[in-house]
This record gives structure tokens, C-alpha cells and sequence, in this order.
């Protein structure tokens, strides 16, 4: 963190909007190169503290593509970068929001997350034990199917978002976009994902992603869980309550709690951590459809 920084509920001084400013300079300069995105990042940690930020690539029916990853602990890194990129994703309420058309903005997790999910064990797992306690995101349209995210972490000190600082990063959204949908239109996001990919972007959409999903857990416990049961654990491990889940699939609480119990019953496990870990290593494991 830079010395001009603010501290996190002070307002903002002439020295972090001198160095938003220098940082946005840059950024501008760099907008048709790789190094635009560290760029951004630097003026946003100078407009606010943040305490780590992961840029993505999301292009529909494919996993998010990591482009620039700053202040992650690298004690955490095989959880947040290998864990999440490759599988842990379809569970995350952020990429299946943007799958299912979340329009670009600004946005704080809890704008976007089922009622239950911050007692969830996606939310321990990937949140939580991995130093963050929320994250909010600026989401960009490049074209129909392909978008940038740009997600901040903070809970690492402690601290969270305090509601000064995200009214200033909900402020500057309109320019933050608009540098991100520059990059994404010229030579530099290009660059990145032929170095990461070998490749170019797609020029179809490939396969739906909210079907790769309920493959994957149509798939899971067979043969011993029902349908019912299987979207049940679908629904609890996305972060939904018994009574989320109940008006979802239009059934009673008491239904719920029903088929909870026989599914804990049948994979032998008495609690929700449990049943993450056993979806997770499972969905780990399990081979990947190629994209159509």
C-alpha cells in the first residue's frame, strides 16, 4: 500500500487524489498494452486502500480467464488461483450471476448473494479461510459474450468496506469502465490471453454454462441421491436457506429439511462442510466437457 493511500474511512486527501490522478495518467498511456491492468489497479489502491484485486476474463460457457492478480498471500494462492479458476467458480455467486445476464456496473457481494450464502461453506472456503470477508466488483461488457471483472478483496486486517470508500468506487464506475472497454478493444487483452492461452478469443459463444452446472450436479451421488436431492444440495451449497431453497423449488420448508436429511443420510455426512468437500473433490476430479 502506497504512503499516499487514505486510511480507509478518512475522507479523501489532495496526495491520494494527486496519485488517483498520476495512476489514471498511466493507465491511459498503457490502455493498448498488457500493462494497463496493473496500471488500473495501482489507481484504484491510491483512490481507496484495497487490500487485493483479481481482473478476469469472462466468456460465456467457459471458466474465468485470470488476467492480473494483486496483494493475494501466497499462502493462499493454490486455493484462490488453482481451486477456483479451475472448478470452484460454479459456485460462486458472482460468475453465475454474470452467466445468467448481470448487466455492467458496480456491484458489493451482498447485491448479488443468495440470502443464506455468507453462512455458506463456499463462503468459509473461499472467503473466509482465505483472508477476504467480501469482495465487490466492477463488470464490463466487451461483447455478447465476453466480459472483464475487476473483483476487490478486503478483510485480510480486518477491515471491510466502509461505506465512504464504496461510494467512491461506485462513483468512479463510468471511467473505470470505460478504460476497461478500451483495453478490451485494442492490442492488450489480446497479448494477454495469447500468452496464457496460445490462442485468440472465441468467436462463438460455447456451451451454456448453467448446463454445465446442472450436469455436474445431476451427475453427483449417483446412483444414490434422487433429483430432488441432488438440487437441494445444489441449492444449499450456492448459499441458499431452507426457505430460499423451499420457494425456489416450490416446496415446504419442512420438505426441504426432509430431503437434507435422507441426501446427508445417503453420501454418510452430518453437515454442510461436509458435503462441500465431497462436491468439490468430486467436481475436482471429475473430467471436463469441451466447449461447443
Amino acid at each position: 500500500m502506497s504512503a499516499s493511500a487514505n486510511p480507509p474511512n478518512a475522507p479523501l486527501s489532495l496526495d491520494a487524489l494527486q496519485a488517483w490522478h498520476a495512476g489514471l495518467a498511466k493507465a491511459f498511456e498503457s490502455v493498448d498494452d498488457e500493462a494497463f491492468l496493473s496500471h488500473l489497479a495501482a489507481a484504484l489502491n491510491a483512490l481507496t486502500p484495497i487490500e487485493s484485486m483479481m481482473i478476469s476474463l469472462e466468456r460465456k460457457g467457459l471458466p474465468p480467464q485470470l488476467l492480473h492478480e494483486q496483494g493475494i498471500v501466497g499462502a493462499y494462492r493454490d486455493e484462490i488461483i488453482n481451486r477456483y479458476f479451475s472448478r470452484g467458480y460454479l459456485l460462486d455467486p458472482f460468475c453465475l450471476a454474470v452467466e445468467n445476464g448481470l448487466a455492467e456496473g458496480f456491484y458489493h457481494l451482498s447485491e448479488i448473494a443468495p440470502d443464506d450464502f455468507f453462512a455458506s461453506e463456499y463462503y468459509k472456503t473461499y472467503y473466509l479461510k482465505t483472508g477476504g470477508a467480501e469482495d465487490s466488483y466492477y463488470i464490463v461488457d466487451l461483447d455478447p459474450h465476453s466480459k472483464i471483472s475487476l473483483c476487490m478483496f478486503q478483510g485480510l486486517s480486518g477491515a471491510r468496506f466502509a461505506s465512504e470508500p464504496l461510494a467512491l468506487l461506485r462513483a468512479v464506475e463510468p471511467l473505470v469502465r470505460e478504460l476497461i472497454r478500451r483495453f478490451g478493444s485494442a492490442g492488450g487483452l489480446q497479448q494477454l490471453v495469447r500468452h496464457a492461452t496460445q490462442g485468440s478469443l472465441p468467436a462463438q459463444a460455447p456451451a451454456d454454462l448453467n448446463q454445465q452446472i446442472e450436469a455436474a450436479f445431476m451427475s453427483f451421488g449417483t446412483p444414490l441421491l434422487t433429483v430432488r436431492e441432488r438440487e437441494i444440495a445444489h441449492l444449499i451449497l450456492r448459499g441458499h436457506s431452507v426457505k430460499s431453497t423451499a420457494k425456489v423449488l416450490e416446496i415446504s420448508p419442512e420438505t426441504v429439511r426432509m430431503h437434507r436429511k435422507n441426501l446427508y443420510t445417503k453420501l454418510t455426512i452430518s453437515s454442510q462442510a461436509e458435503l462441500f468437500s465431497l462436491f468439490i473433490d468430486w467436481l475436482t476430479q471429475r473430467p471436463q466437457a469441451p466447449a461447443h
